[in-house]
């Protein structure tokens, strides 16, 4: 079973920046396609932005489309989102998933395609 940790959330003004870090703990992670979600107070757990196993397709959500990156380093098996020009919708708990099935050369959209989920970071954006 996969074990996603998050970290580098955390307070910043708005036009700032942050990385995000997902960490896995299974080597089988490289196999996989990974996506970036956030939920907000009472909204929906929405799709940020997702990379496929192999790095050459990435895909965002028209949102963030511009000011984010997503990139994945497999021998360290971690994905990290950039996330430059930071605004105060931006703000929510940011969470790391790991797409169900292998060697996928899409992105899926879907977070009922994804089956492990790390805790969790927040990201706050202040005006």
């Amino acid at each position: 079973q996969v074990q996603l940790v998050e970290s580098g959330g955390g307070l910043v003004q708005a036009g700032g920046s942050l990385r995000l870090s997902c960490a896995a703990s299974e080597h089988t992670f490289i196999n996989y396609g990974l996506g970036w979600f956030r939920q907000a107070p009472g909204k929906e757990r929405e799709f940020v932005a997702g990379i496929n196993w192999s790095g050459a397709t990435t895909y965002y959500a028209d949102s963030v489309k511009g000011r984010f990156t997503i990139s994945r380093d497999n021998p360290k098996k971690t994905v990290f989102l950039q996330m430059n020009s930071l605004k105060p919708e931006d703000t929510a708990v940011y969470y790391c998933a790991v797409e169900y099935l292998p060697y996928g050369s899409t992105i899926s959209l879907n977070k009922s395609n994804y089956g492990y989920w790390g805790q969790g970071t927040q990201v706050t954006v202040s005006s």
